[in-house]
């Protein structure tokens, strides 16, 4: 199934990113095309639960897929595996209705969804501070106003999950929850788009007393940090595996270009310091695979898994980054143009140590949890 999964994204997909990846009509159209494509080769929602129409494969059977799957950044959404979190999430905790009306019509392609959780001008390591707020009505739904930001997809979303005070003030980490609000609900705009160093896909939205159905609370009142927690863990571990296809990708485009390139001092591979650029970013990747891993065994088995996806998160992001870098730089001004995804590939790499939580906030929490199993 890797595979198979390999050449499905080499051979359909990354032929269409720069259609995907300009948005629009025709980014739908090829989108909607590779759908049906997987469909047709068996390996659409891999990872969604059977129950709800996917594959049911294991976190850790995914995961062995999950790397070539997220070579490219679409690899995820054209086989239908980018919705994960928001299935889980909304099949494990929402209510009745949520749980008959949402989960098996996103499975299936049918609705897209996003998660809202950062704000601006509030820590982004620091979501007790939040200050959308959730009040609720004489007939028991909600009332939602705020706005948040750097959300991935909200603009084609059908469906938001939002992170809200519905208690206490900020810093009260127990007055938080989650509400599942349709897009298309009155007082719900996105106010605009987020370039994330030169290219889109990130959004701002508003929530002008927006009118939430009383069952569309996710979980129990107060529950939202529980249950974020529990998304964050498996998706930056789902991250970590994506960034390793992404890292393997510029490594072998790296490759490539030292074996098909010579000048008048002879092969480019038999340069020490292009051989070092090798090594270097060989040794990265190799060294991190192990540690996301890790964070898949611990997550699937349902043990806790903060240390080991706190390590994955950083090395992965850092390994990233140093590895486009390193083939940056053995293709020249070749690697800053437009005709490889090296460029693309740098700045997911870059993006990384702070999306999901920066490199400083793993790094503490951490050693923290590490500090205190030797206080005696």
């Amino acid at each position: 199934m890797r595979g198979q999964v390999d050449r499905f994204i080499r051979e359909r997909v990354m032929p269409c990113e720069e259609v995907l990846d300009a948005g629009g009509p025709a980014s739908a159209a090829t989108m909607r095309d590779l759908h049906d494509q997987a469909r047709k080769e068996g390996i659409w929602a891999l990872p969604l639960p059977a129950e709800l129409g996917g594959r049911g494969l294991s976190l850790t059977e995914y995961a062995q897929v999950a790397e070539v799957e997220g070579a490219s950044d679409h690899g995820p959404a054209a086989l239908g595996s980018a919705l994960l979190l928001d299935v889980l999430m909304l099949h494990r905790h929402g209510s009745a209705r949520v749980g008959e009306e949402y989960p098996k019509r996103l499975t299936a392609g049918e609705l897209r969804a996003c998660y809202a959780m950062t704000e601006q001008d509030v820590l982004g390591t620091d979501p007790s501070m939040t200050r959308t707020r959730a009040v609720q009505e004489a007939d028991g739904s909600w009332r939602v106003s705020g706005r948040k930001w750097f959300i991935s997809g909200a603009a084609g979303a059908d469906l938001v999950t939002v992170l809200a005070r519905t208690d206490g003030a900020p810093a009260d980490r127990g007055g938080l929850s989650l509400l599942l609000i349709p897009a298309d609900s009155p007082g719900f705009r996105v106010v605009r788009e987020l370039p994330v160093l030169g290219t889109g896909g990130q959004w701002e939205i508003e929530l002008n007393g927006v009118r939430v159905p009383g069952d569309h609370l996710i979980g129990e009142r107060g529950s939202a940090l529980t249950i974020a927690g529990e998304r964050l863990q498996l998706g930056r571990t789902l991250r970590c595996l994506r960034w390793i296809g992404q890292a393997q990708r510029a490594f072998d485009l790296m490759c490539e270009r030292v074996n098909a390139r010579a000048g008048s001092r002879g092969p480019l591979g038999g340069h020490q310091l292009v051989q070092q650029h090798v090594f270097e970013s060989l040794l990265a990747l190799r060294t991190t695979r192990p540690l996301v891993h890790e964070a898949v065994t611990q997550i699937d088995a349902g043990l806790d898994a903060h240390v080991e996806v706190g390590l994955a998160k950083v090395a992965a992001a850092r390994m990233l980054q140093r590895v486009t870098d390193a083939a940056i730089q053995v293709h020249g001004a070749a690697g800053l143009g437009p005709d490889t995804p090296l460029p693309a590939l740098f700045r997911t790499g870059r993006a990384a140590r702070i999306l999901d939580g920066p490199d400083e906030l793993h790094i503490t929490s951490v050693a923290r949890r590490v500090l205190r199993g030797y206080d005696t």
